[in-house]
């Protein structure tokens, strides 16, 4: 069950959209919310510091104060109303401080705003929510859009039913179970990987033999160009309203070799999607 969850905020829309996301769940789950933003203070001001720390100096002081007063204003907010809300500012690299935060505060699921935007402008603005999908050992639900009222009414979860998957798939089981929703189990076959109907069934059946708690599913095959435009093509074709995904955290050019798919899906799908560490 999810107890604490970490909301990473620049203060921006996007992240708004998240913490809204995240009260939702909260409330549902009768957890608490910590509100994580991570101030940046440039190189030449941190270089420039004789002694003490970068906290001491003015202008790490003023920021601190901005931060907070942008705090007070969100709490303020009535969709936060009963939700027990925890704020926190720290000094670092908003990637690595997320990171470390993640098990100070030893979380269960992170929620994140995501711009969603292409091209050159998706490898910057997107830059920390990428990272921190393919490093983070705990659930990251990224959210794209806002929300009135999260609910979920069908999940899909997209797998290749390999011997590796089964602890992703254990906890997309356990959020599918959590929020009373059924798990749509999805295959996607492509050129490029090929296999008949017949084999997938196979590797689908010997793997959810393993998985003998998990009862409210559906296996579905999917044939599409590629692997991330089929999830997404079934996921609109079937009206989810979630779209989960294992990641493994390569890094460098192992991950590159291996594609990018967790962090394609979470630029390019318009509906929230949910990633578990493989």
């Amino acid at each position: 069950m999810i107890k604490k969850i970490l909301v990473p905020t620049d203060f921006s829309e996007q992240a708004e959209n998240a913490l809204r996301v995240a009260a939702d769940l909260a409330r549902k789950y009768g957890s608490e919310i910590n509100l994580l933003h991570m101030l940046e203070l440039p190189m030449q001001l941190v270089d420039g510091a004789t002694g003490g720390s970068k906290s001491d100096l003015p202008e790490a002081i003023f920021f601190m104060k901005l931060a907070h007063q942008k705090f007070e204003n969100m709490m303020n907010a009535p969709f936060l109303d009963g939700i027990t809300v925890h704020e926190t500012a720290e000094f670092d690299g908003a990637f690595e401080g997320i990171m470390e935060y993640t098990e100070k505060y030893e979380a269960d699921l992170v929620v994140m705003g995501s711009h969603g935007a292409t091209g050159l402008q998706e490898i910057l603005i997107g830059s920390n929510t990428e990272k921190v999908v393919r490093n983070s050992k705990i659930p990251v639900l990224v959210i794209k859009r806002r929300h009135e009222n999260f609910a979920i009414e069908k999940f899909v979860y997209a797998t290749n039913f390999k011997e590796e998957n089964h602890t992703s798939f254990k906890q997309a089981f356990s959020f599918a179970k959590d929020n009373d929703v059924k798990l749509h189990m999805l295959y996607i076959n492509t050129p490029n990987n090929f296999h008949t109907t017949h084999e997938i069934e196979a590797k689908m059946k010997a793997f959810m033999e393993k998985e003998p708690e998990c009862t409210d599913y559906t296996l579905n095959i999917y044939n599409d160009d590629s692997v991330e435009k089929g999830i997404l093509h079934f996921a609109e074709t079937i009206g989810s309203g979630l779209v989960g995904i294992g990641t493994h955290g390569r890094s460098g050019l192992a991950h590159f070799l291996n594609g990018s798919l967790s962090e394609g899906l979470v630029n390019h799908a318009q509906r929230p999607v949910i990633t578990f560490k493989i």
